[in-house]
């Protein structure tokens, strides 16, 4: 469902509505609506029937419940069970606008993998229903990756993981730069003079025969042990001097919409 949203399948299909529901019931159980405090990593993981809170901070691993409010508003699920999604994020973010489900203590900075995902739900969420709210949450979650030019360190400038400066597609939870500038992209945010570093990464890897190529993927091939979550898709070729279909159309929406790219190669 994350992939048909993602590629712009037709809103409204009601044959998506068993699988919505099933989402849904899976994403909204009651372990999600309890929550306790916690000391230590140990005593957080203990449990299992409830969201717990450390150092004042809710671990959760918000990606799977940003996903589903995305997927599903974009295909026109929008449920009232979304209203809860999104209560649910915003339940949960972090002061300095994102989420992470890291137990340790200690951690108390937003994780690029966990935000991704709840920052653009809420934007279409709020954008959807109208809900200024909604909209501040996800205006709030950019400032996790413009403060850190999309993929650099606050402290040093430098990479903080080599695997965000990659191409991939699809991400699935993950997280790099193309799929950084297409999710603030979706909200307006392109512009803001702290995406240029990015966008000049993202400008640097194009081919000399035109084009964009998967430097590596997050799926499983046919005949590979599978890995939860993970698709049996081949998306297109990978590495090398190969252009990748699905990157290069990203890659290009992304530079057009920041007025980098007029022309069609």
């Amino acid at each position: 469902m994350a992939h048909l949203a993602d590629l712009g399948y037709p809103a409204g299909d009601e044959a998506l509505e068993p699988l919505a529901k099933r989402v849904l019931d899976l994403w909204l159980r009651p372990a999600y609506f309890r929550e306790f405090d916690a000391s230590t990593e140990k005593e957080a993981s203990r449990r299992h029937d409830a969201v717990p809170k450390l150092a004042g901070r809710y671990r959760r691993c918000a990606s799977q419940q940003g996903n589903a409010l995305f997927y599903c508003v974009t295909l026109g699920l929008a449920s009232d069970a979304c209203d809860q999604l999104a209560e649910r994020l915003m339940h949960w973010q972090w002061p300095d606008g994102g989420w992470n489900c890291d137990r340790n203590p200690e951690a108390d900075t937003s994780s690029f993998g966990e935000t991704l995902t709840p920052m653009i739900g809420l934007y279409a969420y709020g954008a959807a229903r109208r809900s200024s709210v909604a909209i501040e949450a996800a205006r709030g979650a950019c400032e996790v990756f413009l403060r850190r030019r999309l993929y650099k360190r606050v402290s040093d400038g430098r990479v903080i993981h080599w695997e965000f400066a990659e191409l991939h597609y699809p991400l699935y939870w993950h997280y790099d730069v193309l799929g950084g500038l297409k999710a603030l992209g979706m909200m307006g945010q392109l512009g803001d003079p702290r995406c240029a570093d990015a966008l000049n990464l993202l400008e640097s890897k194009e081919l000399a025969r035109g084009g964009w190529r998967a430097d590596r993927r997050f799926y499983d091939l046919p005949g590979e042990r599978p890995r939860r979550g993970t698709d049996r898709v081949r998306w297109g070729p990978l590495g090398r001097a190969s252009m990748n279909e699905w990157v290069t159309a990203d890659a290009l929406s992304v530079l057009r919409a920041a007025g980098r790219y007029t022309t069609a190669t």
